[in-house]
């Protein structure tokens, strides 16, 4: 009788433990609701950006949102997230994947699911400055100065690096990533720190705008796609799709039209 006790418990266990497996399931669940929720930013030129006049999303990660959604035969459905709650947003399982230009790290490999990465080699942290300042800033040490204002936007990777390296400068937490290059260029900060990407982009936009440290940047990093953890069929998926657009050279393509140019 104990023995029998003991089977049903188990049992009843392997069922209560597969039962949850599938109900995590994300492709079957986006198949039968038929879009794919994505979570971004939209405010980080050129991976996703948001245009007010079109109302689509731009860049990189917006053509890949849509290659991944063309690939399960669903539509794409856009959750808005900030990069303050971006942790947060994906743990509470507000949309199935995210991207807008997410660094892989340590730090959300441990509690998050990250895919394999794209535009390697061709991210890391640099300035964006006035260009007649241009000269002015050459190193660390020269923007770590008490009256440099050094402008971030909060919860991502760039108030991280600010805070870890820029100590004695005046840091200016300004929410609109977007907006902060034109606030550098009105004269409102001294520096942006930014992505090599987002730097080469600004400078192309406005020509009061310089990148002097574009070509020797202070880290290197690539990006991928976020999700939450647990479903390993789902991130096989999406690395698969990667794997994929590596292959056949639309990675390439999107790369040189978007990250280099």
């Amino acid at each position: 009788m104990f023995k029998r006790t003991n089977f049903f418990v188990l049992l009843l266990g392997l069922v209560l433990f597969f039962g949850e497996c599938a109900e995590a399931g994300h492709l079957e669940e986006i198949s039968e609701r038929g879009t794919i929720k994505i979570g971004t930013t939209g405010d980080y030129r050129p991976m996703s950006y948001f245009n007010e006049k079109t109302g689509e999303y731009e860049g990189i990660d917006a053509e890949l949102s849509k290659i991944i959604a063309d690939s399960l035969g669903v539509e794409i459905e856009y959750v808005k997230t900030s990069w303050p709650t971006l942790t947060a947003d994906t743990l509470a399982g507000k949309f199935d994947i995210a991207l807008c230009g997410i660094s892989r790290n340590y730090v959300r490999e441990k509690i998050m699911a990250m895919s394999d990465a794209y535009g390697t080699g061709l991210f890391g942290k640099t300035i964006l400055c006035r260009k007649k300042d241009a000269k002015k800033f050459k190193t660390l040490a020269d923007i770590n100065k008490p009256e440099v204002r050094v402008m971030i936007n909060p919860g991502g990777t760039n108030e991280k690096f600010a805070a870890a390296n820029l100590k004695n400068a005046k840091i200016i937490v300004f929410q609109q990533n977007a907006e902060i290059p034109a606030q550098i260029s009105a004269g409102n900060a001294d520096i942006m720190i930014t992505e090599t990407v987002e730097a080469l982009n600004y400078i192309k936009l406005d020509k009061n705008l310089a990148a002097p440290l574009i070509n020797e940047p202070f880290t290197r990093h690539s990006c991928g796609i976020l999700m939450q953890k647990g479903d390993q069929e789902f991130l096989n998926y999406i690395n698969f799709v990667l794997a994929e657009l590596r292959m056949d050279g639309t990675l390439e393509r999107l790369e040189n039209k978007y990250l280099k140019n």
